[in-house]
């Protein structure tokens, strides 16, 4: 509006113009000075209009900048507004699928708790019932120590009557061996032979000779120490009517000695376990190491080589023995419950032996029976053709060796109650009990063995020493002193001395 009316003013103002210069010419000098008095007001209003369109057209600019920021606001506050309302929707869903959520947890809750409650009440009812069955079980032992000790008083009597018995049977076999003896002084060798078979009732083939057996004199001092194992020898075997020793230990060797001398004559490599019974089969052609690796070695002696490596155990194989009569049989006892037969010859399993109890040491008797000694503390006797126990019988708390005379009419049991036992083979009775005050046997390793006369027990002890019975002198005992720690085995030559003995540091001594 304003820039109309100033327009308008400046269209009256030329127009007025022109007509005042067409009355100039002829009006100068009369109207002059009123034509000056009325220019002069318009120009000086025309400036201040102009000014003032000026200022208001600066302040229209000014208004579009302004309404163009506060558009680009609100297109940023609309922007806003709608990721706003989008957020809200977002959360308004989350809140109501949280208080879904929020329900079922709550249901699932008073679910489990009730199922707590149930498994509480369960719990408590157990607990009972285990209180009860306690109560049950102590009463049970207390009766079970109540009859274990009765059970051991009545071992006790029964082992006393025992001994009493074998005592009466001692007096009766020193009276035997006396009269033997004053016969054999008459030379009537004949009378002797017909007394042995009207008290035995038949010949063994393992007495075979029996009264041609060379006489074993007592040990008295140890001729040759031999430093024969690393880490310990815990078995000793002679080769049959051969004064050549066989040894094996824990250095996985089995070594040929002369123990007259103490040299070494072979070693036998090809073990790998330490070597825990030896064996030697009746024509000294083999010798069979049962080892801790769960098998067998059996070598040529003559020329060291390794024949055969019988394996079928599961756990380690403790003992080992060979028959006597039969070439190529030998025996042996893991503690994987088993008593193996094997074939020398083939090298082939015959026949396996499950028994209850696990066996520590095993020996042949005859030709098909087998003597082995057991955990559970009784002596078994083996039929190996038919693989059945023909009968057995309590000997110690535990077993720890079972030795066969070479007569084959006893057998020595060695336990864990420090008591070697004298049993005879047709009865199975205690004939004879050996005991000593420092004599203690060393836990699943002492060895004990016979004189070849079967006069003689020797035995190690855990104190170092050896301990040798005289069997028909009311068990008369003998002291060797010489071992620096337990002795562990002990082996007599055929031919009746020497006596060799071995112990936990690898020391072999032989006594004379």
């Amino acid at each position: 509006m304003i820039s109309e009316e100033t327009e308008k003013g400046k269209l009256a103002i030329k127009r007025a113009l022109k007509a005042l210069r067409k009355r100039h010419l002829v009006e100068e000098g009369a109207h002059a000075p009123a034509i000056d008095a009325l220019s002069k007001p318009y120009a000086t209003q025309s400036l201040e209009w102009k000014e003032k369109a000026d200022k208001l057209e600066m302040e229209l600019q000014q208004c579009y900048k302004a309404q163009s920021r506060l558009s680009e606001q609100l297109v940023v506050v609309v922007d806003e507004s709608r990721n706003s309302k989008t957020l809200v929707q977002e959360k308004e869903a989350l809140i109501t699928e949280l208080q879904n959520n929020f329900y079922e947890t709550s249901e699932e809750n008073t679910q489990l708790k009730e199922e707590l409650e149930e498994k509480t009440r369960a719990v408590e009812l157990l607990i009972a019932e285990n209180q009860s069955l306690k109560s049950q079980l102590e009463d049970a032992l207390a009766k079970l120590r109540a009859a274990e000790a009765e059970n051991k008083n009545l071992i006790d009597r029964w082992m006393l009557e025992k001994m009493k018995d074998a005592e009466k049977l001692n007096e009766a076999n020193a009276m035997y061996e006396e009269m033997l003896l004053k016969l054999r002084a008459a030379g009537i060798g004949g009378i002797q032979q017909n007394a042995q078979k009207q008290a035995d009732g038949i010949i063994r083939r393992t007495e075979t000779g029996y009264l041609h057996f060379n006489d074993s004199p007592l040990p008295s001092f140890c001729k040759v120490t031999i430093q024969a194992h690393q880490g310990g020898c815990g078995s000793l075997a002679f080769q049959h009517n051969s004064d050549r020793l066989i040894s094996g230990g824990q250095d996985r060797t089995v070594k040929i000695w002369d123990p007259h001398t103490g040299a070494l004559i072979s070693s036998l490599h090809g073990s790998v376990g330490s070597v825990l019974d030896l064996a030697v089969s009746n024509e000294n052609r083999s010798v069979v190491a049962a080892c801790s690796s769960n098998n067998l070695c059996v070598w040529e002696i003559n020329g060291g080589r390794m024949r055969h490596t019988l394996t079928g155990n599961i756990s380690k194989v403790c003992s080992v023995d060979t028959s006597r009569v039969a070439a190529f049989t030998a025996a042996s006892a893991s503690l994987d419950h088993t008593i193996k037969i094997w074939d020398l010859n083939s090298g082939f399993c015959i026949n396996t032996i499950m028994s209850e109890s696990n066996c520590n040491s095993l020996a042949f008797v005859d030709r098909d029976t087998v003597c082995s000694g057991h955990v559970d503390g009784n002596l078994r006797l083996w039929d190996i053709r038919k693989g059945k126990c023909t009968s057995q019988v309590a000997a110690h708390p535990q077993v720890t060796s079972v030795c066969v005379s070479r007569s084959g009419n006893f057998i020595l049991t060695s336990g864990k109650d420090n008591v070697h036992n004298l049993f005879d083979v047709r009865t199975l009775e205690v004939c004879g009990t050996f005991r000593a005050g420092g004599n203690q046997v060393v836990t699943g390793w002492g060895r004990p063995c016979f004189s070849p006369d079967g006069n003689f027990i020797a035995a190690g002890s855990s104190d170092g020493n050896i301990h040798v019975w005289s069997r028909v002198r009311d068990g008369a005992v003998t002291v060797l002193e010489g071992h620096s720690s337990a002795v562990l085995s002990c082996a007599w030559s055929e031919r009746g001395t020497p006596l060799a003995s071995a112990d936990r540091n690898g020391n072999v001594y032989i006594w004379t």
